[in-house]
């Protein structure tokens, strides 16, 4: 039976893969698949989570202790820092299909991305002790209605229109955190990219950052907490630069920046 199995199912993944490959020709999202499987199952991606947000927790604590003429306030992302967006990246992958923003507001309007590790209780925690939390996302300002509603029947804390800063221009966070520090002080900011926590991370120079993350690396751990994200960023863009490359011509990159023995 087992066998008989196998002999069926084999042919329609094929089927499938093929049809797939016809559909997107010369394009490969196999790149994503190593990542996505380490984000969606490997337990040192959770504990990464809970370590991050149980010290996200542990900072606040002794923030809120000092003495400041603002009101204290928590700045996080949201993709991949309180839900997750791995089934995109594994929808990339099964139908072959690179991103669009068409294809990811597709997922965003289901309003299904779970959340992650630790994510909610920290964002309960920030309500406890009586700390805005907002939250500061890429997401365009038109997917605003499906992300609060996601973020709502989750259960986290302050998943309403005045706390949920999405894109209507720019995708430097910039101006939003400028505009919120006229209100409270920011005294602790969570993402998965180093943009989430300042403008300074925004011009990279040659070395994707390492260096920009070595002069500020006191706030790491401190007012910065990062969380992981293998599966995409803005480290692309020092991976690809500015120009329009195809899918093999971005396989020919990513292989030529593989350091070996």
């Amino acid at each position: 039976m087992k066998k008989l199995l196998i002999a069926i199912v084999v042919p329609l993944l094929w089927s499938c893969t093929t049809n797939n490959a016809t559909k997107n020709e010369g394009a490969s999202q196999d790149h994503l698949i190593m990542a996505t499987i380490w984000y969606q199952n490997a337990p040192e991606m959770k504990a990464l989570y809970h370590q991050g947000f149980n010290l996200a927790k542990a900072n606040l604590e002794l923030a809120i202790k000092e003495k400041r003429t603002l009101p204290a306030a928590v700045v996080v992302d949201i993709d991949e820092t309180m839900v997750d967006n791995s089934p995109f990246e594994a929808e990339e992958i099964i139908r072959n299909q690179p991103y669009t923003s068409e294809f990811w507001k597709e997922w965003t309007s289901k309003a299904r991305a779970k959340a992650l590790p630790g994510a909610v209780e920290f964002s309960q925690f920030c309500k406890e002790k009586e700390v805005q939390l907002f939250y500061i996302s890429n997401r365009k300002v038109d997917e605003l209605a499906a992300t609060i509603k996601n973020l709502d029947s989750l259960g986290f804390a302050y998943a309403m229109e005045s706390n949920v800063i999405l894109r209507s221009a720019e995708s430097s966070k910039k101006a939003r955190r400028d505009t919120l520090s006229k209100s409270f002080d920011i005294v602790l900011l969570i993402g998965d990219n180093l943009n989430d926590f300042s403008e300074l991370f925004e011009d990279r120079g040659n070395d994707w950052g390492a260096s920009l993350v070595e002069s500020n690396k006191e706030e790491f751990g401190r007012k910065f907490i990062i969380l992981p994200n293998p599966m995409y960023g803005d480290w692309e863009k020092d991976l690809y630069g500015k120009e329009t490359l195809t899918e093999q011509q971005k396989d020919s990159v990513r292989r030529s920046v593989l350091v070996g023995f």
